[in-house]
């Protein structure tokens, strides 16, 4: 064992840093070798991190990023709970969003990681289930209006005690949710918390408790030092900005506002959410723990800076956000969407800084909208339960310098929400994938183009699908937005064409049942919004973007002032010059 020295040496600092950062990387690779719903597989829609006993946040590795810092409330709520009452061995599983979760269907597992017998740690998953019980398979119930017809309640439970599965508790549990699935999967995410708890051990058993503790310390001291450098990049002064959301379950004309005031004070942010609409009476409510982490989220993309993501950036953030309202609903509130709220709130605080941070800022992200199918496979002879995720990755905002990403889905995610394997998704499911595709002229035109959206035709082969439909951004009012002169992308659609002929365009929340076999599901998920004027964008990208099918002849006449001849598809540089002066191309022209 290596002994604490008065001086920390710098190199053994980082090295141990390192090392904590590599049990959080080594837990993730067995969520995704040993999970089975494609949720966690292919989507890697989880999320993980290391605590200290108390609580705090010490390394997080955030493969969904709105499931990293969504899980400190529960996480502290966790330690408070169970203080001085765990043992080696045990294993607590926990998603209720009144005790610090952030949303029904994101079940978290952790660990009590001990030295010597003594508890220094915990090591904690959090991942989207399948299923997690309520009234509608898959747990998205736009017409729930209270949590219990969303989900299964898990208030904190060991389901291991001191090693051994507690099958009463197990079982209880388990029953409660219709998918098999899902209890392999909680134990991939327990098996994934015991390889951390034995490598975090291992790092402790080398370099000693003490050693191990000063350095977290000097890690969160560092962070917090770079985090109030960040800070004061930012010119001081107030920002606010506001923004709609649209369909609250029960009224599909509803608008919820969201309001932000951003004080900027020399090394402290502050996020205050005054103003924002009252909680709605169904599921389009955000718990506190989703607006806190959209925040975060919204905070690192604005850093540009590779910054340690710990406990440490709160010392510089405070976040008002009052109770009973749509960010900070109360007991007993639905929440099923409450997540996906953080496409807006992301957005918001985008539009309230961009006066600051004009070079920072991003345009508007395509807001999510998409949909969980569910129902009875003949072909397995089982259930099924899936989210459409390829579907539902529309582009994101251009930036100064860039364009946006294509087909990247929420903003909330970063990305990071995995893409769906094609033939496992037909496998999986009754269904066959007839066109999933980049949509021509999605993207926001501007200096910097939005990232193209997508398009996704579905035929379901089985009869008796259910889908539940969930999102925003349906209309080019409420698509994403450009910035500092960029168009906005092109808007959301789903539609569900019956086998009969007839048609049905979804609202945004929305339950449709019983679908036939032959039915036809199309769904468009827009682009994201242009950054900066779209003159000013090269005339051989645009061009070049003509003849790759991203940007139509006609958008780029219109939308760039760039003139492409239809039959070639080659640039026109003298009829470019004159539509971007303002003269109509071929005026004065004989013949």
């Amino acid at each position: 064992m290596i002994a604490m020295t008065a001086d920390l040496n710098p190199i053994l600092t980082s090295v141990i840093a390192s090392r904590i950062k590599a049990v959080g990387e080594r837990m993730g690779t067995v969520v995704e070798r040993s999970a089975r719903s494609p949720l966690l597989v292919e989507g890697r829609d989880f999320s993980l991190g290391i605590y200290d006993v108390d609580g705090r946040l010490l390394e997080q590795t955030e493969y969904i990023p709105i499931l990293g810092y969504a899980a400190a409330p529960a996480m502290q709520y966790i330690a408070r709970k169970f203080k001085g009452k765990v043992a080696e061995g045990d294993a607590i599983l926990h998603n209720d969003t009144y005790t610090g979760g952030n949303q029904a269907s994101d079940w978290k597992v952790t660990k009590p990681v001990f030295h010597d017998g003594e508890h220094f740690a915990w090591v904690v998953i959090s991942a989207h289930q399948a299923d997690v019980g309520g009234a509608v398979p898959g747990s998205y119930n736009p017409y729930a209006r209270d949590l219990w017809q969303e989900a299964l309640r898990l208030t904190a439970v060991k389901v291991h005690e001191a090693g051994e599965v507690r099958e009463d508790v197990w079982d209880l549990v388990f029953g409660n949710v219709r998918l098999d699935i899902v209890a392999e999967d909680v134990k991939a995410m327990i098996g994934a918390c015991t390889v951390g708890e034995r490598e975090l051990r291992t790092v402790v058993d080398k370099y000693g408790l003490d050693t191990f503790r000063q350095v977290t310390e000097s890690i969160l001291d560092s962070t917090e030092a770079m985090a109030r450098q960040l800070i004061r990049s930012i010119p001081n002064g107030s920002y606010e900005a506001e923004w709609i959301c649209h369909d609250d379950g029960f009224d599909h004309d509803a608008e919820m506002l969201i309001k932000v005031r951003i004080q900027v004070e020399d090394e402290h942010l502050h996020f205050d959410f005054t103003g924002t609409g009252p909680q709605t009476p169904g599921y389009v409510n955000a718990p506190l723990a989703v607006t806190l982490s959209s925040v975060m989220i919204t905070f690192f993309m604005l850093a540009e800076a590779d910054i340690p993501h710990n406990d440490a950036i709160m010392r510089c953030i405070d976040v008002t956000v009052p109770e009973g309202t749509l960010l900070n609903c109360v007991y007993p509130a639905a929440s099923g969407f409450g997540n996906h709220l953080s496409d807006q709130i992301c957005a918001v605080i985008m539009l309230a800084l961009g006066e600051a941070l004009p070079s920072r800022v991003t345009a508007g992200w395509n807001p999510l909208y998409g949909a969980v199918i569910n129902g009875w496979n003949d072909r397995l002879q089982r259930p099924f339960v899936d989210i459409l995720m390829n579907g539902l990755k529309g582009g994101g905002g251009g930036t100064e310098g860039a364009d946006g990403y294509d087909h990247i889905g929420l903003i909330a995610s970063g990305g990071a929400l995995g893409a769906q394997d094609p033939e496992m998704f037909e496998h999986n499911n009754p269904v066959f994938l007839e066109r999933f595709e980049y949509t021509r002229d999605s993207g926001g035109a501007g200096q910097w183009r939005g990232g193209l959206g997508v398009e996704t035709v579905i035929r379901f082969t089985n009869d008796g699908v259910q889908a539940s439909i969930f999102g925003d951004g349906d209309t080019p009012e409420t698509a994403a937005p450009g910035l500092n002169g960029g168009r906005s992308g092109s808007p959301n659609r789903i539609e569900i064409a019956y086998p009969d002929g007839t048609t049905k365009v979804a609202d945004l929340k929305d339950l449709v049942s019983d679908l036939p076999a032959g039915t036809v599901y199309r769904q468009l998920a827009g682009g994201g919004g242009g950054y900066g004027d779209p003159l000013a964008r090269p005339a051989e990208l645009v061009a070049r973007e003509v003849r790759y099918g991203y940007v139509s002849v006609g958008s780029a006449r219109d939308h760039y002032g760039v003139v492409v001849d239809p039959e070639s598809l080659e640039l026109d540089p003298a009829a470019t010059a004159a539509c971007r002066s303002g003269v109509p191309a071929g005026a004065g022209s004989s013949g």
